[in-house]
């Protein structure tokens, strides 16, 4: 049982990792959102990346949050997986 709960953790954090870095490659190629990936994309990472972005200052038009988030997925994945085993 807990070698599929850590696959799981595994694969739900290597998803979540992905999709904020497709929607911040996504952001370069379609700022206004207008293709459904993107709306896709922006609707998995949303919940993850509003309340950082609240939280953080504005640095000039740089977005930081989805670096801090990816980080602190990462650490996440690596709490919960040490606590599974």
């Amino acid at each position: 049982m807990s070698d599929f709960l850590i696959s799981f953790v595994s694969i739900l954090f290597t998803v979540l990792f992905y999709a904020i870095l497709g929607r911040v490659l996504a952001s370069w190629i379609d700022p206004q959102g207008n293709f459904p990936v993107t709306r896709v994309l922006h609707e998995i990472t949303e919940p993850i990346l509003g309340p950082i972005r609240s939280i953080m200052p504005n640095i000039g038009m740089f977005d930081f949050s989805p670096i801090v988030a990816m980080l602190l997925l990462q650490l996440l994945e690596r709490l919960i997986i040490s606590a599974i085993r």
